[in-house]
């Protein structure tokens, strides 16, 4: 067996560019590179390592593994997950960092992938395995367990944690890692934490180690017994509803599930991962379900006898904090590659399955079977009322500023159906949750199972990296971002990656001078808003809340950053103006950079009501009448809380 003499790190970088995925979908299949590129902040910790090594390749074979520039290791994960769901979980980064800070500003990416179940591949690196220097600078120092470093508070964040403390750890760690990555049932953020002085050492690398190897997306079959139970209990059930997630797009089952939904007649509602399973304006599409979703998925939710859960984990915000499903005698059929998720609300039948395999073998089991008419019924008119509910609340106009109902609108009614929306925190992925209407299943994409500040301009670049790779060159998908100010302060750095790149990101900016999804919330618990307003402080009553506005200019601090900035001015004609805006970025050529759109709303206009509710605990005690007030109505609705435990929803 013929070896290469080589550096620990050298031999990371050459392997993971040999690595591929295989996917077959139908008849056709797929082969990718499972990592395309990796993102990397130096230090001392990397820099002679990885660094060193990706300067290499660089001169040596440019396309091995190309190198991309970051502002913030935490964005760079979020680049690497934007880009992971965009490409359906086939592709992703790799994150190179230094120790200490560099590695610990990545656990928060780190959590956000493996709570979105995307992957991600982070490579931190540590201190000395040595022991040399000791202790080396950003060390951290436990005198009960000197082994502990700051890289360790990865293991529950992450799906496979490893450190190589020996050269030849590397083969298992990076094989085993690889194998979680590309594992539809357990991906998640992979970390495999990479001490400074191990990433120099030399080391001998079998040449078959270095060759092309692929990855096949694992994507099991149903058990027959499975999908004939589920057949039949759909056959019996007089008020089926189907709650698609996110798998449904990761198993590519979106033609399967629309089979399903027009030869059955069963409603589909959708929860955040999952909005694009459906277009909006078929007959069969409720829309969003639960804490932000419709009220027509609502309304067919509560009184529906079976759930069929599709690629769902069943986030609270899906169950309506488990208020969602009133039925007395409800059950569930849950349909998902992960057991986790498979056997959540103690469902009597799970069907371990990929998404998309599971629906064609239950459209054959189902010929012929189709929902009551008096459901159909049902079905068309909670439609039509939300339809219209929010054709109203686009068409709202109000002087000087607008709402973000009609600015969510605006910006709808500008995009092409290929076009795709980020976002991630604040009022707007409720919001977006609701009243987006999407005909495309790449394009709608909200990061909210860890619902992180920060994300959307990051994430955003990613899918703008996956749409510019989908175009192969061409004119690809529009990626707009849309962003709340509070959001967009956390980490609006990575708009200079944008302009360093010539990646043309459309940002929608949208400046209330707060946090107003936390301000609504804080105001319907009893809090009164409180330290949820951008004020100056009040110092001799030590509030924020009623001071004069900061004078922030968050436009102007797009342009220092580089970004091409319009601003739409408050007014009559803002909509209008904001529409002009977002036409003339998308006309701008690809390779012009970011476009930020700036643009003010009025905080204290709400969306829709989705006639639900979120169990955010009220104080039970207190001498504000308005928390007293509060929790009465918190208390309303604990008693229709349902412990979801198997069989019948029960009491609570």
């Amino acid at each position: 067996m013929s070896t290469r003499t080589m550096s620990v790190s050298q031999a990371v970088v050459e392997f993971l560019g040999r690595q591929y995925t295989v996917d077959r979908v139908g008849g056709d299949t797929y082969r990718e590179r499972l990592i395309p590129g990796m993102f990397g902040i130096f230090g001392h910790g990397n820099v002679a390592g990885v660094g060193q090594a990706l300067k290499q390749y660089q001169v040596a074979d440019p396309a091995l593994m190309p190198y991309y520039q970051g502002r913030n290791e935490q964005a760079q994960s979020h680049q690497a997950v934007g880009y992971a769901r965009h490409t359906r979980r086939r592709q992703t980064f790799a994150v190179s960092t230094s120790i200490g800070p560099g590695s610990s500003n990545l656990l928060t990416g780190a959590a956000l992938a493996t709570a979105n179940r995307l992957p991600v591949l982070l490579l931190p690196s540590d201190t000395f395995a040595t022991r040399a220097a000791d202790p080396v600078l950003q060390q951290l120092e436990h005198p009960h367990g000197y082994d502990i470093t700051v890289n360790d508070a990865f293991r529950p964040l992450s799906k496979y944690f490893d450190r190589v403390n020996r050269p030849e750890q590397l083969f298992s760690a990076l094989s085993h890692g690889l194998r979680v990555l590309t594992d539809p049932a357990e991906t998640g953020a992979v970390t495999i934490s990479l001490p400074q002085d191990v990433q120099a050492e030399s080391m001998e690398v079998p040449e078959e180690f270095l060759a092309e190897r692929e990855w096949r997306i694992r994507r099991p079959a149903p058990e027959p017994e499975d999908i004939a139970e589920a057949a039949r209990r759909i056959r019996a059930a007089k008020r089926p509803l189907i709650v698609a997630g996110g798998g449904v797009l990761y198993a590519f089952a979106t033609d399967a599930l629309r089979t399903l939904a027009e030869s059955t007649g069963i409603p589909v509602g959708w929860t955040q991962a999952g909005v694009g399973s459906l277009a909006w304006d078929h007959p069969q599409a409720l829309g969003a379900i639960g804490s932000t979703g419709t009220t027509a998925a609502n309304a067919l939710a509560a009184e529906a006898d079976l759930i069929i859960g599709i690629g769902t984990r069943y986030e609270d915000f899906t169950t309506a904090s488990r208020t969602a499903f009133q039925n007395p005698d409800v059950e569930f059929v849950n349909i998902n590659v992960a057991p986790i998720d498979a056997y959540k609300h103690g469902t009597s039948l799970p069907v371990v399955a990929d998404a998309r395999k599971a629906l064609e073998a239950l459209n054959e089991a189902l010929g012929g079977t189709r929902v009551s008419v008096e459901l159909g019924e049902s079905v068309a008119a909670e439609k039509a009322r939300w339809d219209a509910t929010v054709d109203e609340a686009f068409a709202q106009r109000h002087s000087p500023l607008v709402s973000q109902n009609a600015i969510i609108g605006a910006t709808n009614r500008a995009m092409d159906a290929s076009d795709v929306v980020i976002c991630a925190a604040g009022s707007l992925p409720g919001d977006l949750h609701k009243m987006w209407r999407v005909s495309d299943p790449f394009g709608y994409h909200v990061e909210y199972a860890f619902s992180c500040m920060g994300y959307e301009i990051a994430g955003g670049l990613g899918v703008k990296r996956a749409a510019v790779a989908e175009a192969d060159g061409g004119d690809g998908r529009d990626v707009v971002v849309m962003v709340g100010d509070g959001s967009y302060l956390m980490m609006h750095t990575e708009l200079v990656t944008a302009v360093a790149e010539g990646l043309k990101l459309i940002v929608v900016l949208i400046q209330n001078h707060g946090y107003a999804s936390i301000g609504a919330l804080s105001e319907s618990l009893g809090s009164q808003r409180f330290g949820t307003k951008y004020r100056t402080l009040d110092a001799e009553r030590h509030t924020f809340d009623d001071g004069a506005t900061l004078p922030v200019d968050l436009a102007t601090n797009a342009e220092s950053l580089g970004a091409t900035v319009y601003r739409v001015e408050p007014g009559e004609d803002a909509i209008a103006d904001l529409e002009g805006a977002i036409a003339r970025a998308k006309a701008a050529p690809e390779g012009s950079g970011p476009i930020v759109i700036h643009v003010e709303s009025d905080p204290l206009i709400d969306a829709p009501s989705s006639e639900s509710w979120w169990d955010v605990p009220v104080s039970s005690v207190s001498d504000l009448d308005s928390t007293q007030q509060a929790y009465q109505t918190y208390t309303d609705h604990k008693s229709r809380q349902r412990p979801l435990l198997g069989g019948g929803a029960g009491e609570a």
